[in-house]
């Protein structure tokens, strides 16, 4: 019994779990914290619950303007760079995708591609790619800290403590529905390059024919198969990463994470990040195999698509998918940390219970 409860309080999505314990004074990590906030005044809830109160050397207050702008600016690199530089992997799975007879596996998509393309081939779609997802990045990451604060302030320093798994993914969830929005004009202009030989060479190309052949319609109308894959995407890739965060700081890493250097930290960030990109791709595949079918065809609806993919048909593609995803989400992770470290933002270290909550748990004497 105790194996299982174990594993249940390791678990990074399980439910608020409390452990008993008595409290043997302050620790190590609050008087470090303690002697570092004397004089300063208390920050609102979420800030506290972070522990995020700016010490000295941050270039700016967390939650401030400055700091959702940066934000913004490093979801713009850690997206649109990882994207683009993964696009002969992307082409290859788009095309296995909406043609599994002809690109029957990653290396026979990529010797055939060669082969019919060349060498440059490989680099179709790379403008879409880079413009469409650093928009994304941009909102992603910059709303994501926007809704992780404005939804915290909400539900109080306690709530916010106890559901912060739920609050990840709302803030996730909600960031990514207007991520989806920028992306989505791009990510249909990528596919029709990429999976329709001789239709365009490029975006200056691709984008007035689209437009003239179905309108505005041609560059949204496949939003709502990017919400399915997106939001749930994003849902993981941020919950997921939150919580290995605090379970690796927790049971994996020998010291306290402000014992860490900069370099530790950003390592524990990378290793957070594959394992949520891998949970990442497989819950948001069935829904990208739909979009790039849906891209490709006029006409079609997503119900349509789903339809004739069948049960087997949205998987094709999983593994080069998996190996695209980990890789990126780690990658990303690391470059959005790594912009955080730069520009001197406030990095706040995983939450800690409340002081008032362990008083009304009986945790704190």
């Amino acid at each position: 019994m105790y194996s299982v409860l174990h594993l249940a309080g390791a678990n990074p999505f399980n439910a608020p779990r409390f452990q008993m314990v008595p409290d043997d004074g302050p620790t190590q990590t609050h008087r470090t914290e303690a002697a570092g906030q004397s004089g300063v005044q208390a920050a609102p809830a979420l800030r506290r619950l972070a522990a995020a109160a700016a010490p000295e050397g941050n270039s700016c207050e967390y939650g401030s303007m400055k700091y959702y702008a940066l934000c913004g600016f490093g979801g713009i690199l850690s997206c649109g760079l990882t994207h683009a530089a993964v696009v002969p992997l992307d082409l290859v799975k788009c095309r296995i995708q909406v043609d599994p007879d002809k690109y029957k596996s990653i290396f026979k998509g990529f010797s055939i591609t060669v082969k019919e393309d060349g060498v440059r081939g490989l680099a179709k779609g790379w403008a879409p790619t880079f413009i469409g997802y650093s928009m994304q990045g941009l909102c992603k990451f910059g709303f994501y800290e926007v809704f992780k604060n404005v939804y915290g302030e909400l539900l109080g320093e306690e709530n916010a403590y106890m559901w912060r798994t739920s609050l990840y993914l709302a803030a996730s969830a909600s960031a990514e529905f207007f991520a989806d929005i920028a992306l989505s004009p791009m990510e249909a202009c990528k596919v029709r390059i990429q999976t329709q030989p001789g239709y365009a060479n490029n975006l200056r190309e691709a984008a007035p024919k689209m437009y003239a052949e179905e309108g505005l319609w041609a560059f949204y109308k496949g939003v709502a198969p990017l919400w399915m894959r997106q939001i749930p995407y994003t849902m993981m890739k941020f919950a997921c990463f939150e919580r290995t965060v605090e379970a690796l700081y927790k049971y994996v890493v020998p010291k306290p994470r402000a014992d860490c250097t900069k370099s530790e930290q950003l390592v524990v960030t990378f290793v957070a990040g594959y394992i949520a990109g891998v949970f990442c791709a497989v819950v948001s595949h069935p829904a990208d195999s739909v979009v790039s079918v849906l891209n490709k065809e006029k006409g079609s609806s997503a119900f349509q698509v789903l339809q004739r993919l069948g049960p087997k048909g949205v998987w094709k593609g999983l593994v080069a998918r998996i190996i695209m995803i980990g890789t990126l989400t780690a990658l990303q992770w690391f470059i959005y940390d790594s912009v955080k470290v730069y520009f001197r933002l406030p990095r706040p270290p995983p939450p800690e219970m409340p002081e008032s909550l362990k008083k009304k748990l009986g945790l704190k004497q």
